[in-house]
């Protein structure tokens, strides 16, 4: 893949977070600790996110905020009852010129490479990053796909508000929930929810 594919990068949440995000950024787990706010992760994924440590810089994976290359992913589509519930915040691309930023090649819970973006994007597979599905006839085929599904870009501390350019929702329901917010621009695009 190369650094023009990328049009813009995903951050899935909960609408009732967007005011807070829209005002402090996407944090880092660590810098939202002290934050009341609706956690969309999964309690498991988060216990294996937070032992893990990014080899030669010595932080922890919990001290990145995390972006996705493809919302349309296995996260989004276990969040598929919610979908009037959630929203998928697009990040201006450029957000990859932050100095600090580290790419993986599945998602960071999983066992992955940490690179920094000018090799790692080089190494990632725009067709398998950008498929539609994940699913395969072999189990362990599928999961193979399903965590590159869920690469990721790590950014330092946090996204800053103004690399926020809009969001997707996957209904009227969720748009209607999203209109109070100012300088929002966001649209439905159910295609990409499940």
């Amino acid at each position: 893949m190369n650094k023009s594919d990328i049009v813009e990068l995903y951050f899935i949440t909960y609408i009732e977070n967007v005011s807070s995000v829209l005002k402090r950024g996407i944090l880092s787990h660590n810098k939202s600790r002290n934050i009341n706010f609706r956690d969309i992760s999964e309690s498991g994924v988060q216990e294996r996110r937070a032992r893990k440590k990014i080899l030669g810089i010595n932080k922890s994976l919990h001290d990145y905020a995390n972006l996705y290359f493809d919302a349309h992913n296995p996260m989004l589509s276990v969040r598929r009852s919610e979908n009037n519930e959630i929203c998928v915040l697009r990040i201006d691309s450029s957000v990859l010129n932050i100095e600090g930023v580290i790419v993986t090649d599945k998602n960071a819970a999983r066992e992955c490479w940490f690179k920094p973006v000018d090799e790692g994007i080089t190494l990632l597979d725009k067709n398998e990053v950008y498929a539609e599905f994940w699913l395969h006839s072999d189990y362990l085929e599928q999961e193979r796909l399903k965590g590159i599904k869920c690469a990721e870009v790590l950014v330092p501390d946090y996204v800053h508000p103004d690399y926020i350019i809009g969001a997707y929702v996957a209904n009227n329901t969720a748009l209607n929930k999203l209109c109070n917010l100012p300088n929002l621009n966001a649209i439905i695009k159910s295609e990409l929810f499940f």
